[in-house]
């Protein structure tokens, strides 16, 4: 089809209307002209399809699927093949439903432990994450369904995410935030997902710098930039600056404004045009997906997928595997799971097991206690009791406990590192009367352990997906020898720069995850990449192809691994760079490559990693380019960030010497970290002033301010009520309801347009914003008029 011949056809209204959804999930069909409507779903560990097109707040049912792990579980088997593999079946069941477009994966980097949706992003690391939010959307598209990379960009926290502007230098920016989308935008994804905040300033849907200079004319993108889900600011400045669809519909509020800067010669209709192209030929790829078959069952893929992923943290005395001992099962997580995150991408699985099931159906004797209620976080006595007479009669106790739904969710962030203190109370209980205690950890984020020290095992199952019950149960029994290791750290305490009253602030520039750690040289609980095994594995005989060599050159590194202990295993062998001296301030190591490497008991393998000029590069500002310093770097192959086996050194001459961007004497505390950070030196870092974070509720009220704000009117308070009692009535899921009811104060005002459907019309957005500035005779004119005016 000629695309170019179909947009000349086209009325200005029809190529206005394609750059807004239709409803909550299709884009816009035009029957005129044979262009059909393509659907977009909720993923990104399964398919998460409403069953009601029409349902605006995305709250519903929606149709069986299979529930994956989560990317914070999955990225901790560090498998590139396995997360293709993940992509492919969560594709076949999208071709099953008519699905064309998958909304995911999720790459954010997971600057803080805090942030409430990081169980649905990879990793703190960029490289990592960027290297399996590749390999899954390889998969997906490799079965031409589509993916959206999200969020796009610099989306590292829930509170206020429809508003908040991350303050962030162009160095971090790039070598941090932006390089995870980099690597995915090699595969080619059918769409990206603008996110929700500002960066410096400016509403990422219309950041002119970020999409059309970074992504598209550096990057070379030429698929679809689309919305996240009611994040359209400015309709037609988004338009200018690259961004093309607008999700869900507009109401034909944002259509009109097309409309009209086009006649008014604000808005040049060749980039309009272009705009239209994109979306058509996305629309037409879809039409034309190659045949699939299935045959694979994917429950038992999402069971493998589990089985790689999760973490043994700690085995004291070989506790684990578990045989030929009497067992006691603690904890309410044991026998109601939670398998998966809350919020947009949450499954409804069509299968589930719990940890008791799978227990019976393998005929293992155990008892059961449950230990505390989930639905309160203090300690019920009686539940206690009844576990400490358990854990007296077992030789292991098996204790269960994690984050609850309250805890980490979607449009909220939490509030500290700790579990319920009913969960912790009982492990310390369990403790004083058995020294055999083995924890089972369940949860997307990293928590504090106070009675690390007091138990002897402790397996972080993470939120294992549908078949978490038969991986826990599996590698409890070794018949799965652990393999998953940690994509993120796990710290002793909440550090001053994961939140506070200066989050929006990002001071800590490229020191996020193990780099902060290790520049600071601080303890932390476990570290990035860490993770035991019931083997054993020696590292031997590093060797590179040269040792002196150009930046253009490659950088061959070789060396073995070898299985020396009793069970067949898989071993994740990394990869860091270590610049022994240089002029700008770095990490003191960053991960470059990694493998998984599986091994029969005394079996030896040969390993060869490749290096380019990337993995040598910085960011510098001032040359807007990668730069390689000539000098030293370390090769480090090691077994986590902080086991490092095998070392060597090489040279590396660059092609042209570059300044260095900064001055060391002006920014002292980004060479040395003792001290922690300061706004003084980031302020030279930026070489601008910092806005002020505190948002004052001062009228006028406008389109942007939140609910919250809106409250402090006697209109908005109803306004508020009105739409939480809409919410209860709306969604009997008590977890969907608690993010929705805890994210809404933060939402802003013209975001209810596009949720609110026929219900909250532009008319009544419009009359209510009037009333709430205490323009009451025109606000009541408005509302009451036959036809409001569109001034959003």
């Amino acid at each position: 089809m000629n695309i170019k011949e179909l947009i000349k056809n086209m009325t200005l209204e029809e190529k206005a209307s394609l750059c807004s959804g239709k409803n909550m999930w299709e884009t816009q069909n035009i029957e005129r002209l044979n262009i059909p409507a393509i659907m977009m779903s909720d993923g990104p560990h399964g398919l998460r399809k409403q069953v009601d097109k029409s349902d605006n707040l995305g709250l519903n049912i929606s149709i069986f699927a299979t529930c994956f792990p989560t990317a914070a579980t999955s990225a901790c088997s560090f498998n590139r093949s396995l997360l293709k593999k993940m992509g492919q079946a969560i594709a076949l069941e999208c071709r099953e439903n008519d699905v064309d477009i998958l909304l995911g994966p999720g790459v954010n980097i997971k600057r803080s432990p805090l942030c409430g949706r990081n169980f649905e992003y990879f990793s703190e690391d960029p490289y990592l994450s960027g290297e399996l939010g590749a390999s899954f959307t390889s998969g997906v598209q490799s079965l031409g369904v589509g993916v959206s990379v999200k969020h796009f960009a610099c989306n590292n926290q829930e509170k206020y995410r429809h508003i908040v502007s991350s303050e962030i230098d162009e160095r971090a920016k790039r070598e941090i935030y932006l390089a995870s989308f980099e690597r995915v935008i090699q595969e080619n994804p059918y769409t990206v997902m603008c996110s929700y905040n500002r960066i410096n300033g400016v509403y990422t849907s219309e950041d002119e710098s970020l999409l059309n200079k970074i992504l598209r004319d550096e990057w070379k993108y030429t698929g679809v930039l689309i919305t996240d889900w009611g994040a359209c600011n400015d309709r037609v400045k988004g338009l200018k600056s690259g961004q093309d669809l607008e999700m869900p519909s507009s109401n034909g509020i944002n259509d009109r404004k097309i409309i009209e800067a086009v006649k008014n010669g604000d808005l040049d209709e060749e980039i309009l045009d272009r705009a239209v192209e994109r979306i058509l030929n996305l629309v037409f790829k879809c039409q034309n997906k190659p045949p699939y078959y299935k045959d694979i069952d994917n429950h038992l893929l999402a069971k493998e997928i589990a089985c790689e992923s999760m973490v043994l943290l700690k085995n004291d005395n070989h506790i684990l595997p578990i045989k030929d001992k009497t067992i006691g099962i603690i904890g309410a997580l044991a026998n109601k799971m939670r398998i998966q995150g809350s919020g947009s991408s949450k499954i409804n699985p069509k299968k589930v097991e719990n940890i008791l099931e799978v227990l019976t159906q393998e005929n293992i004797v155990y008892k059961y206690a449950e230990g505390y209620s989930l639905k309160s976080d203090k300690t019920n006595k009686r539940l206690l009791k009844e576990a400490i007479e358990l854990a007296k009669k077992v030789e292991i106790p098996i204790i269960f406990i994690g984050l609850t739904e309250n805890y980490e969710s979607e449009g909220f962030d939490r509030e500290h590192l700790n579990l319920p203190h009913s969960h912790n109370h009982l492990v310390e209980e369990i403790v004083k009367v058995n020294s055999n205690v083995v924890v089972v950890l369940i949860g997307g984020a990293p928590v504090l352990m106070p009675w690390v020290n007091k138990v002897k095992g402790i397996l972080n199952a993470y939120l294992g997906g549908e078949s978490a019950a038969l991986a826990i149960v599996d590698i409890l029994l070794g018949k799965v020898n652990p393999s998953g290791k940690l994509a993120e750290t796990y710290p002793l305490q909440l550090e001053p720069t994961f939140g506070g009253d200066n989050a929006e602030y990002y001071m800590e520039s490229i020191y996020v995850g193990y780099r902060y750690y290790d520049k600071c040289k601080k303890q932390v609980l476990f570290p990035f990449g860490y993770g035991l095994s019931y083997t054993t594995f020696s590292y031997s005989d590093i060797t590179v192809n040269k040792t002196e060599l150009s930046e253009d050159e490659i950088l061959e590194v070789s060396f073995k691994i070898k299985n020396t202990g009793n069970y067949y295993g898989k071993e994740i062998c990394q990869l860091y760079i270590r610049d022994i001296e240089s002029s700008v301030y770095k990490p003191e190591k960053e991960l470059k490559e990694f493998t998984k490497v599986a091994l029969d008991i005394n079996e030896e393998k040969h390993i060869t990693f490749k290096l380019d000029k990337r993995a040598f590069s910085y960011y510098n500002i001032h040359e807007n380019s990668w730069i390689v310093e000539s000098g030293e770097y370390e090769i480090l192959i090691g077994s986590s960030s902080q086991d490092i086996r095998l070392k060597t050194i090489i040279h590396i001459k660059a092609n042209k010497d570059v300044l260095s961007p900064y001055d060391k004497l002006q920014i002292p505390s980004y060479y040395d970290l003792s001290n922690g950070f300061n706004i003084t030196d980031y302020k030279k870092l930026l070489a601008r002033e910092l806005p002020p974070q505190n948002r004052s509720i001062k009228r006028p009220f406008d389109y942007n301010s939140t609910l919250k704000e809106l409250s402090h009117s006697f209109v908005g308070k109803f306004l508020l009520l009105a739409i939480k009692i809409h919410i209860r009535k709306t969604t009997k899921d008590k977890s969907n309801r608690l993010m929705m009811l805890r994210s809404m104060l933060d939402i802003p005002y013209r975001a209810l347009i596009s949720f609110g459907g026929e219900v909250f019309s532009p008319k009544l957005a419009q009359g209510l914003l009037l009333l709430m500035n205490r323009r009451y005779i025109k606000g009541l004119k408005v509302i009451f008029s036959k036809r409001g005016r569109d001034i959003i």
